[in-house]
């Protein structure tokens, strides 16, 4: 397995922004999209069978981000509940990355838009090949 592209299979998590998320304004502080992106990628992986911390504990897995991106559209703002739409969109033996959409679950508005890379490391922080049983839960 070198690498693959994938269909547009995603996987949704709901998510209701909190105050504590919001600026003066009412509207969601742009870091918190990166918080969003991390719960909708644990729920793809969790829904493909692997949970984050099995990836690390039985593994020796570790997926640091190498590069994260987000284009923001419209704001989100307090209480309004939220879709994370997760899919695999890049799998290769050393790195995958995930592309998310983020919307307003009431009218499915598009709000922000993104991706993250992350490096397949050991315990030690060496980069090691992803193990083909995993790359295969994680394709679907």
């Amino acid at each position: 397995m070198k690498e693959s592209q994938h269909p547009d299979t995603h996987i949704e998590a709901r998510l209701r922004v909190r105050y504590a998320e919001t600026d003066q304004m009412g509207m969601a502080y742009y870091a918190n999209y990166l918080v969003w992106f991390e719960v909708g990628r644990a729920e793809y992986c969790r829904h493909r069978g692997l949970a984050y911390r099995d990836l690390e504990r039985q593994h020796g897995i570790y997926l640091p981000v190498a590069e994260a991106y987000c284009r923001y559209i419209t704001p989100a703002r307090h209480d309004e509940e939220i879709l994370v739409r997760t899919r695999l969109s890049r799998l290769r033996t050393r790195a995958m990355t995930f592309h998310y959409q983020i919307l307003r679950a009431s009218d499915e508005t598009l709000l922000a838009e993104g991706h993250t890379t992350h490096i397949v490391l050991n315990a030690t922080g060496r980069p090691r090949t992803l193990p083909p049983e995993l790359a295969r839960a994680l394709k679907g």
